[in-house]
C-alpha cells in the first residue's frame, strides 16, 4: 500500500517531520518567551498548540487554546518534546453508560442515604 496522506488513518501511517529541520517552535512564541520572565504570574496566551516544547520553556505557564477558551499549562521537564495542544483537551468527556448505569448511580445513592 503506497504512503499517502489522505488516506493515512493512523499516527503510525503519517509521516514525522524530519530530524534535520529540528524541532517546530512558533518564531511568535519563542518572542514572548524571551520577552517574559518564568517567575512572572502572567500566562503567555497562545494559540499555537502545534509547537513543540523546548527546554527554555520549562517554568512558564501558557494558556493554550483548545477551540473553545485558554486551558492553562505549567510547563515542567518531564513536558520538553511533547506539543502544547497535548496538555489541552479539545473534547469534554462527560461519562459512559445508559440506563443500567443511571440504576446503578441510583441504587448507590440509596445505599449511602440508608447508612
Amino acid at each position: 500500500m503506497p504512503w499517502s496522506y489522505k488516506g493515512a488513518r493512523r499516527k503510525s501511517d503519517t509521516m514525522t517531520r524530519s530530524a534535520k529541520k529540528g524541532p517546530y517552535i512558533d518564531q511568535k512564541l519563542l518572542k514572548k518567551i524571551k520577552a517574559s520572565s518564568p517567575a512572572s504570574d502572567s500566562a503567555i496566551k497562545t494559540w499555537a498548540r502545534d509547537s513543540q516544547i523546548a527546554p527554555e520553556m520549562v517554568g512558564f505557564t501558557f494558556d493554550v487554546h483548545n477551540g473553545k477558551g485558554f486551558i492553562p499549562v505549567k510547563v515542567t521537564e518531564d513536558m520538553v518534546g511533547h506539543r502544547l495542544g497535548e496538555f489541552s483537551p479539545t473534547r469534554k468527556f462527560i461519562k459512559h453508560g445508559g440506563k443500567i448505569q443511571k440504576e446503578t448511580e441510583a441504587q448507590a445513592k440509596e445505599a449511602e442515604q440508608k447508612q
